[in-house]
């Protein structure tokens, strides 16, 4: 995908992030931003700081310091009514589903709907089976999370994500524990809903195959500076970046990264 890098274009804007737990910094002082329309990947290896981060953009933690702006206005500062609005703005898929085992899809996919909106049942459930339809999952509306494969269970928590037709979706670790064909039908979902929707994505992930087929651009964190290493298209990145721990990462050989 051939994107407009202009100023904007940006649709989140990280500025100067340092962010952890207990008063231990897991990620420093990092910068990025991400631009409307595009799959964007957060890649790094097991305590890089992926998954943290993630949660800090999302809003369910504070930086140490650091803004944080989606569509402009910052969810680190935001209170009240304007942080809602921020939050009704985004999706999240949480890596494993989270979906309420207590609650039919249907039912789980209305959820945000109930928090957010004064919607009559009625329209709930009608926009709630439009989101399961375009996951591929409407015949399944009345059954439960444990009736379901693992694969089936990711697209329901990704029309959960969606009902609330927002511009950002936020994905953790979409393919994990998934067969390598789910994963890649799991794959061709996220870039078709990217195609059709106009939805801005951001994916963590450590998947390479769903890195190189859904993908435009990334940034890789590495625990041992807490830093961003590389920026880039996953493609160029895996050919030509000379950082041993990039291209161990890309080429999954762990002499790379001793200098073997």
């Amino acid at each position: 995908m051939v994107l407009e890098r202009t100023r904007d274009q940006i649709i989140i804007d990280v500025q100067h992030v340092t962010a952890g737990y207990n008063s231990v910094a897991v990620i420093e002082d990092i910068s990025f931003e991400i631009y409307r329309g595009e799959v964007f990947g957060i890649l790094g290896g097991s305590g890089s700081g992926k998954s943290t981060l993630l949660k800090h953009m999302i809003g369910l933690y504070q930086p140490v310091t650091g803004r944080i702006l989606i569509h402009g206005e910052d969810i680190v500062t935001a209170e009240g009514e304007e942080r809602t609005k921020i939050l009704r703005g985004i999706g999240v898929m949480y890596q494993m589903g989270a979906l309420f085992g207590s609650m039919t899809l249907l039912e789980n996919v209305r959820l945000p709907l109930e928090e957010y909106t004064d919607l009559p049942p009625d329209a709930m459930n009608l926009i709630a089976r439009m989101k399961l339809k375009l996951v591929g999952l409407e015949p399944y509306v009345d059954l439960m999370p444990a009736e379901l494969s693992g694969g089936m269970q990711k697209r329901a928590a990704i029309a959960r994500a969606m009902a609330l037709d927002p511009q950002i979706l936020f994905l953790d670790e979409p393919s994990a524990g998934l067969d390598p064909i789910t994963s890649a039908e799991l794959d061709k979902l996220i870039l078709s809903l990217a195609a059709n929707l106009r939805v801005t994505f951001v994916v963590v992930t450590h998947e390479l195959p769903s890195i190189y087929t859904i993908v435009d651009r990334v940034i890789m964190l590495d625990e041992r500076v807490k830093k961003i290493v590389a920026t880039g298209r996953p493609q160029e990145l895996r050919d030509h970046s000379t950082n041993p721990w990039v291209r161990q990462f890309f080429h999954r050989d762990v002499a790379m990264a001793s200098g073997g």
